[in-house]
């Protein structure tokens, strides 16, 4: 019976850690480039009560006892689904269809990554740098900040899908300027270790980056000026999820009331 109370008990812990990460879920329903995360759940050792062995009359028992001893949260996975694409009138909205990642310089001078695409034009020594909401610059396919001189007009520059930077000529036809946005994916994106503000970090698990325009073997990823991409988040999903997250909260908890019950009535024998 104190076995089932310690079950009972680490079931609640993991429920409690689901709800946690669909709470996170529905709070960024509305958060450009969130990616939904889900509870992966294993379980605890098992004891044996009983080994293989012979019945009173001589006859093989095919299966052993054993008692597992809970459960536990395994991994927290990220489902990097394209979101929606939600259309904006801002020119520095961009939406990215595809496998990529646009890279920022963080302040400490690594590179973070990021689906983000609200992006905007901010002040910088030799003009205009292209960053986040957070000044974090933007960086190209050759790993470098985004800057453009005061010669051009910030409202007429356009992106084409393959990220080309383009201004127009004097026919007013966009022509590109030699800079094109950065696009990075990797191998295994649900090794990328989730930070604040959207960003992601390189580690071990997710491999080295790969920059789209240098490697000639992975699916293109295309950019969709005008367009945010939207969080990934299925409210109807997590409500369910939520449902049955509560639902296994309550039973478990219900174990260990029956569980204290039952120790209650054994001391009681005593009596």
């Amino acid at each position: 019976m104190v076995r089932s109370l310690w079950t009972a008990a680490t079931g609640m812990i993991a429920q409690q850690v689901n709800l946690d990460t669909i709470a996170n879920n529905l709070s960024n329903v509305n958060t450009q480039g969130y990616k939904t995360q889900v509870n992966e759940f294993k379980t605890l050792l098992y004891q044996t009560l009983q080994t293989k062995t012979t019945t009173a009359n001589g006859d093989r028992k095919p299966t052993s006892a054993q008692v597992g001893l809970g459960t536990r949260n395994a991994s927290i996975t990220t489902i990097f689904r394209t979101g929606n694409m939600i259309a904006s009138d801002s020119d520095t909205a961009f939406a990215i269809d595809g496998r990529g990642f646009f890279a920022v310089r963080g302040g400490d001078g690594n590179t973070y990554y990021t689906k983000n695409g609200n992006l905007l034009w901010t002040l910088a020594e030799n003009g205009n740098m292209l960053a986040n909401t957070d000044g974090l610059p933007v960086l190209d396919t050759n790993g470098r900040p985004i800057i453009l001189n005061d010669s051009y007009i910030l409202s007429r520059i356009t992106v084409t899908a393959d990220g080309n930077v383009c201004y127009p000529d004097e026919r007013n036809n966009p022509q590109p300027i030699g800079i094109q946005i950065g696009l990075t994916q990797f191998n295994n994106p649900n090794g990328l270790e989730r930070l604040a503000e959207s960003l992601y970090a390189q580690t071990a698990a997710s491999g080295q980056p790969i920059n789209e325009a240098t490697n000639d073997q992975v699916l293109k990823s295309k950019i969709y000026q005008g367009y945010l991409e939207g969080s990934n988040v299925q409210v109807a999903d997590e409500m369910v999820n939520m449902i049955v997250a509560q639902r296994a909260y309550e039973l478990n908890s219900k174990a260990i009331q029956a569980s204290d019950e039952m120790l209650q009535q054994a001391n009681n024998l005593r009596r």
